[in-house]
């Protein structure tokens, strides 16, 4: 699967502070996303967010 820093993807669950929606600000072994909610960024293994990825979101 293609992803590409900027995008803007959908997760399984949501983030505890209600948000769904995540950017993704680093690719490689590990992702750096950040919620588009509240600002919170984490680092998450490439395997959980392939797992979880439910889709992309198109930028409005």
């Amino acid at each position: 699967m293609e992803f590409i820093v900027g995008q803007r993807i959908k997760l399984k669950k949501n983030h505890p502070c209600g948000a769904n929606s995540w950017e993704i600000l680093r690719v490689g072994m590990d992702f750096r996303l950040k919620c588009t909610g509240c600002g919170h960024s984490m680092m998450i293994p490439r395997k959980a967010v392939e797992k979880s990825f439910r889709g992309f979101l198109e930028i409005s």
